[in-house]
């Protein structure tokens, strides 16, 4: 009898993993189809963007803001698409920024069937592209800010590129070590086929960092936004918020939107702080996937 339990519970252990390891893209990005709004349902002009990549053309929007601060190249969370965003980009404009907003393979109107981290750094290489090369924004003027997964595509670039300065939000150190948080049985590092390891990378960023995160985040815990910060070696700031996971910078409204306002103060407005000037040498123009 305890040798059939045995075999039964392993059995069952093995289909438990079999499944995780089928279905973790599926619970990974979560993608939406459906554009159900534009930038024009806000009364803001914008343009349409195809940016192309070794998977297909990667869908995004221009929403420019004239006598701009700045550009912001904004990667979203994992859920959704960019028709999800708008209010994000109205506080990336009331900020003073032009927005590029794109969607990764298998959002939105992006084509691929499904996304990866494969995929999404080759749409977020594509969007910096696009902006440095294709529109001729200087790499300085450009902010990088990824929220959530957005944050974890944003390090990836990051580390390789230098943009004015880097927003990381709500982010972690790496897919596995979030999961092995609520799956701690499961092997779940071997089981990951999207790690998005940024912990390994956010130590090579050379331009200026915030990173902002809430204590009260259940879907991505506080150890992890400042497990990141630790490990930033770049000029950095981090912006204590509260609320959980999808509501912090919402109900964190008035500090949120301070703590920003100081970073750009120090980091991105001073051109020789951010790195501007007639000195200034990027470390790349954007690298092709």
């Amino acid at each position: 009898m305890l040798l059939t339990l045995l075999c039964c519970a392993a059995a069952a252990y093995v289909i438990a993993v079999a499944l995780l390891w089928f279905f973790q893209d599926k619970a990974l990005f979560p993608a939406s189809r459906d554009i159900y709004r534009t930038p024009e349902s806000m009364g803001w002009a914008f343009e349409d963007v195809w940016l192309e990549t070794p998977f297909g053309n990667t869908h995004g929007w221009w929403v420019p803001k004239e006598d701009p601060r700045g550009t912001v190249l904004f990667s979203h969370g994992n859920a959704g698409n960019i028709a999800d965003r708008l209010e994000s980009i109205g506080l990336l404009r009331k900020l003073g920024f032009s927005v590029l907003a794109y969607d990764y393979g298998g959002y939105g109107l992006s084509e691929g069937e499904g996304p990866s981290e494969k995929r999404c750094r080759a749409d977020v290489r594509a969007a910096w592209r696009h902006l440095t090369d294709t529109r001729g924004i200087p790499p300085e003027q450009i902010l990088l800010f990824g929220r959530s997964l957005g944050g974890a595509v944003t390090a990836d670039l990051a580390q390789e590129v230098r943009p004015g300065a880097v927003v990381l939000e709500s982010t972690f150190l790496s897919v596995p070590d979030v999961a092995r948080e609520k799956l701690w049985f499961m092997p779940v590092r071997a089981l990951c086929s999207s790690p998005f390891n940024s912990k390994d990378k956010v130590g090579r960023i050379t331009a200026p960092v915030l990173v902002v995160h809430s204590p009260d985040d259940t879907l991505i815990p506080y150890r992890n936004g400042k497990g990141l910060y630790e490990r930033i070696t770049a000029p950095k700031q981090f912006l204590e918020i509260r609320g959980d996971h999808n509501d912090g910078f919402v109900m964190s409204m008035e500090k949120y939107l301070a703590g920003w306002e100081d970073f750009l103060r120090k980091h991105f407005d001073d051109e020789e702080a951010s790195g501007g000037g007639t000195g200034f040498q990027p470390v790349s123009s954007g690298p092709r996937p």
